[in-house]
């Protein structure tokens, strides 16, 4: 099927975009799943025609969307569209619950769910029956998802606006130590604001976060040059990820293991948490030395603002999919 230009959509800050084209009764579809920072989105065409377009909150945790095709008698058609893979999606055409096309033959569109629980909920029945054996409510979750994304929405809204706030200064000044200045006196006012507003700016790493902002603001005063600048998020990358370290490893991650588990919508190992955040901490750490010492300074400005965090995302994924506890499976006392 010849590849069609799909109208450019209204999202903003796509990470990555999918694309599956498939064909039924005899008309040409496709669907195009794009990752943001907030939310993932599906949207169904037929040739260039947007017949629907679906949408689900990171926080809201991992979900397959189901499109309805146009058309047939009887019970209509659907495209599910949802992981196949830790890095891959793909749709299954299906009607009067026969698989009528797989992007991918033999792989389970719904890979993804229940998945983080430690479970492959394909259905119903087997969300039913993951229920019974771990104890876990799936619509539970769900809502309890969504209540800590409306109680740190807050928190995360505020660091955007702090990385934007660097990256502008810097752009028009071209002046990173001051970028750097401004950025930290931003933070710091945070610190002031959040006594006067109830919403939570800060989230759970206030003590921390203030006493990261008064080091990077004494870093930014004491070296302002653009290459210390530059350097910072390395030295303050691999300061912070000692403190995580230690804290995974002779404190079973009972400071910051616990306080990361808390917005987080499954249980973890604290000292796998700790320890898989310090090391993500290391290799962006030394990611930024490497762009630092090898592309231009214009270049790591768009580097520390937009392109690594996608990494970050990507490393951050697999260490939750590390730490999560799986779950146990019922004890039987006759057994």
């Amino acid at each position: 099927m010849p590849f069609t230009l799909l109208p450019e959509p209204r999202i903003s800050m796509r990470i990555w975009t999918y694309l599956r084209p498939f064909s039924h009764c005899e008309a040409d579809y496709t669907v195009e799943v794009s990752l943001t920072f907030t939310q993932t989105v599906s949207r169904l065409f037929l040739g260039t025609e947007l017949l629907d377009e679906q949408s689900v909150h990171h926080m809201d945790g991992i979900q397959t969307f189901v499109h309805v095709l146009p058309g047939g008698e009887g019970e209509p058609a659907r495209v599910e569209v949802g992981y196949i893979s830790w890095w891959s999606m793909g749709v299954a055409v299906i009607e009067s619950e026969q698989t009528l096309y797989e992007s991918h033959p033999g792989k389970n569109v719904r890979f993804a769910e229940g998945l983080m629980q430690g479970v492959t909920a394909s259905s119903g029945a087997a969300e039913v029956a993951a229920q019974s054996q771990t104890g876990i409510d799936v619509s539970q979750m769900i809502e309890s998802n969504q209540s800590k994304w409306a109680r740190n929405k807050y928190s995360i809204y505020a660091d955007l606006v702090l990385g934007a706030l660097f990256f502008i200064v810097g752009k028009l000044t071209e002046d990173l130590a001051l970028a750097a200045i401004v950025g930290a006196g931003a933070g710091l006012a945070l610190v002031v604001i959040q006594r006067f507003v109830k919403v939570d700016l800060l989230g759970g790493f206030a003590v921390f976060g203030t006493i990261m902002l008064l080091i990077s603001a004494g870093f930014s005063l004491a070296l302002q040059d653009d290459y210390w600048v530059q350097m910072k998020g390395t030295v303050l990358g691999l300061l912070t990820a000692s403190i995580f370290m230690v804290d995974g490893v002779f404190r079973g991650g009972a400071y910051f293991g616990a306080r990361i588990e808390r917005y987080m919508p499954l249980p973890l190992h604290h000292n796998r948490i700790a320890v898989g955040m310090s090391v993500l901490g290391i290799v962006m750490a030394l990611a930024n030395y490497y762009v630092a010492e090898h592309f231009s300074e214009d270049f790591w400005l768009t580097w520390t603002t937009f392109l690594d965090m996608p990494l970050s995302i990507g490393l951050f994924y697999a260490i939750i999919f590390w730490a999560r506890k799986k779950p146990t499976a019922p004890h039987n006392p006759q057994s």
